[in-house]
């Protein structure tokens, strides 16, 4: 299917100086324009899809900007304006006086067609959150999404900057037969929420920017009351919206629990996690990637679990083709909830190798080459214990003088019961704290096994090495019973020392063959 797009694009530029509008069609590229910026006393400049254009050498001048003003309609208390009867945004910028110094203006176009790549979400009868950045394409989305609903549902739009269906009373006919209410003062967006449902009778409500906590509480109230919320929301993917405070309630909000020392056990985990609060006001969350490029969460409350958890996640990615169809495939595993490729919400990142065998030193070896080392910041805990331990167990962990720069919080139960400022500071902005009982090197060693899974690991490496060595065994016993020579199953290099060892120990020559990772060792009569 094509886009058809309806711009009314000459409206716009009648209400820019004549100069800048000259320039504009000179340049050609008009589907491709974005929006007009004239501050005071510097050049007009084009913003396209891919790069700026400067309009002309002679800065704006206040008698301009005052023109363009004439032009357009009232200013609200959000400092924008539209032109009736058109979907275009002209937003201001005031100086300390409150006179109007700068002018964005925006191009608004109706885009038939946007909303056929996510009609089946949309129609589920889900409430769904469009996220993405400045300029994407969500509000152009949001606006197909009312009028394809509106033909045979009842959708009331709260139209908080006229954006969706344009300056003026009567709406733009881009809304199709969806009610527009008008927001009076951003700073009410919650209350008309709340309004359209209880007077209007609405089974779906499409909002625009949802920003503030009160609009964020009020969706809530909507989506209880059983009325379908399609929204857009500040944030460009779901760990951005998990990581603001204001907004985190509209995909189940998050909060700090302590689990019992049992409970820590069992999920191999430390004792304070993050966990989901409640359910998601939005069943359905959409980040749009690119303007033909998208990825959905068909199941927003198990997206935020598992990123809390440390796992990935494999939304649904959709895109475009050249033909005018989409596709659908599973994205590319995502991120955890992270700052820095190795934070986790649970056990710090380990891919190490731990052995532990009777016929080598009690050494824990590791192989950790790839992994980055895990930024640790301590308080109440010795330093030189904590870095000490780490050089002992051989673990990839550092030591850091910046809370903003940690991955995790290590710090004494006594400090963590009185909330000292770092565990606060910790808490507010997720990071995971990890609570000693005493300041002893043993409690430290106990902690770095714990959260580094060195237990499972031994455990694994202890497993394959008794196996190693009962064939090591049994090829002895061939070999004595007359066999020339006996291939043993490819090992790593420390796996092979040991059995070369007992070869040794048993009077039998050995020798190692081929190339990693298919080396093995043979034995043979001495």
């Amino acid at each position: 299917m094509r886009y058809e797009i309806y711009d009314n694009l000459d409206v716009l530029l009648d209400t820019l100086p004549k100069r800048v509008t000259s320039q504009l069609k000179s340049v050609g590229r008009k589907d491709q324009l974005l929006e007009v910026i004239l501050d005071l006393g510097r050049v007009p400049i084009a913003r396209y899809l891919d790069s700026e254009v400067v309009l002309s050498d002679v800065d704006v001048s206040a008698a301009e900007i005052d023109a363009v003003i004439d032009k357009v309609g009232k200013f609200d208390a959000d400092n924008r304006a539209g032109i009736e009867r058109t979907l275009h945004r002209v937003s201001a910028i005031l100086n300390r006086k409150g006179e109007v110094v700068g002018l964005t203006c925006r191009v608004g176009r109706a885009v038939y067609g946007t909303i056929e790549i996510i009609q089946d979400v949309i129609e589920s009868g889900k409430s769904t959150l469009l996220l993405g950045r400045p300029g994407v394409g969500k509000t152009t989305m949001l606006r197909e999404a009312a009028r394809v609903l509106a033909e045979t549902r009842r959708v009331v739009v709260v139209d908080t900057s006229n954006e969706i269906g344009g300056d003026g009373d009567i709406p733009h006919p881009a809304v199709g037969q969806a009610r527009r209410m008008q927001v009076k003062d951003p700073a009410f967006q919650h209350e008309v929420m709340i309004e359209a449902v209880e007077n209007h009778n609405p089974e779906i409500i499409v909002i625009d920017e949802i920003g503030r906590e009160a609009e964020a509480l009020a969706a809530r109230t909507i989506a209880e009351r059983g009325v379908q919320l399609i929204g857009t929301a500040h944030g460009n993917t779901l760990d951005n919206l998990m990581l603001n405070p204001t907004l985190a309630d509209l995909v189940g909000g998050i909060e700090s629990v302590t689990l019992s020392d049992e409970e820590a056990r069992r999920r191999g985990t430390q004792k304070t996690v993050l966990e989901r609060r409640s359910p998601p006001t939005f069943d359905l969350l959409i980040e749009i990637l690119e303007r033909d490029q998208l990825n959905v969460h068909v199941n927003v409350a198990d997206s935020v679990d598992r990123l809390l958890r440390g796992e990935q996640i494999r939304p649904e990615l959709r895109y475009r083709t050249h033909d005018g169809g989409f596709r659908k495939e599973k994205a590319v595993n995502q991120r955890p909830l992270s700052r820095g490729d190795t934070r986790k919400f649970g056990r710090m990142p380990w891919n190490g190798d731990v052995t532990d065998d009777s016929f080598e030193d009690n050494r824990m070896t590791a192989d950790y080459t790839n992994i980055q080392p895990v930024a640790v910041y301590t308080y109440g805990v010795g330093r030189r214990r904590l870095e000490r331990a780490c050089r002992r167990l051989r673990v990839p962990l550092r030591v850091v003088d910046e809370l903003q720069e940690a991955q995790a919080l290590v710090t004494l139960k006594s400090h963590y019961r009185r909330r000292k400022t770092p565990v606060s500071d910790a808490e507010s902005i997720g990071i995971p704290i990890y609570v000693l009982r005493s300041n002893t090197q043993h409690q430290i060693e106990q902690l770095l096994v714990e959260v580094f899974g060195l237990r499972d690991n031994m455990s694994q490496g202890r497993g394959r090495s008794n196996v190693a060595r009962e064939e090591a065994s049994a090829a002895i016993g061939m070999v004595r019973s007359g066999a020339k020579h006996v291939d043993l199953k490819p090992q790593r290099a420390s796996v092979r020392r040991r059995q070369h060892e007992l070869f040794k120990r048993a009077s039998l020559v050995s020798h190692s063959y081929g190339k990693e990772p298919n080396r093995h060792v043979r034995v043979f009569r001495n």
